[in-house]
């Protein structure tokens, strides 16, 4: 069951991150003027459209100790590569434009008037995001947060390139399911498979039935 538990913690991790980041990104996003915004918000997505392998080459390169930042974190005896910590960056970059797509779309579509109100009375900027703009909002964030941390969950691609297939200690549910049918042993892959269907399923129904069947429906109007 370790890959099970590797991947809940590799997971929730990476949603901490995702949550974190995608909220200061949209925020930012959302209310800057810069002409250049169209061609950030593109790289941005970028992870989302590119082959996983390709992500993890990329992260590779950046944290592999041969070179500058990974030396710098190496001489800091902060490791990546063939870590934990390597999969839940492998799963946060992946895991992040779907969040940052969904949320950004939900603040967009909040009621500006009343956010305009609040200006007016002098609330600032960021508090107007974090007092009407995100709780108006909530069903978008809901919903990107579940959508983030079920592909962080299942990421295979840059994973197996930058933490590798290690087990107990990089093997998640996806490189274990790999691994055991590439050794034969189907019935062992199939348990696996079954544990991440049903936890998917159950968290999905769960909050489906939290938000009253709107979890995915009219979406724009939150």
């Amino acid at each position: 069951m370790s890959p099970f538990w590797l991947s809940l913690w590799v997971a929730s991790l990476a949603l901490v991150i995702v949550i974190l980041t995608g909220l200061a990104a949209c925020y930012w996003m959302n209310r800057c003027k810069w002409s250049g915004i169209a061609v950030l918000d593109a790289l941005i997505t970028l992870p989302l459209v590119l082959p996983p392998v390709v992500v993890g080459f990329a992260l590779l390169m950046v944290f592999t100790p041969g070179y500058a930042f990974g030396a710098w974190l190496e001489s800091h005896g902060l490791g990546v590569v063939f870590t934990a910590a390597g999969a839940v960056v492998a799963s946060s970059v992946i895991a992040f434009p779907l969040f940052y797509q969904t949320v950004r779309s939900a603040l967009q579509s909040v009621d500006h008037n009343m956010e305009d109100v609040a200006r007016t009375l002098g609330a600032s900027e960021l508090r107007i995001f974090f007092t009407i703009s995100v709780p108006l909002a909530w069903k978008g964030i809901l919903t990107g947060s579940i959508l983030a941390f079920c592909r962080a969950m299942g990421e295979f691609g840059a994973t197996i390139l930058i933490a590798g297939n290690i087990p107990k200690i990089t093997r998640t549910m996806p490189l274990a399911i790999y691994s055991y049918v590439e050794a034969g042993q189907y019935m062992d892959a199939f348990e696996l498979v079954i544990y991440i269907c049903v936890l998917t399923l159950a968290l999905l129904s769960g909050i489906h039935i939290f938000t009253k069947g709107s979890l995915f429906r009219n979406l724009g109007r939150n």
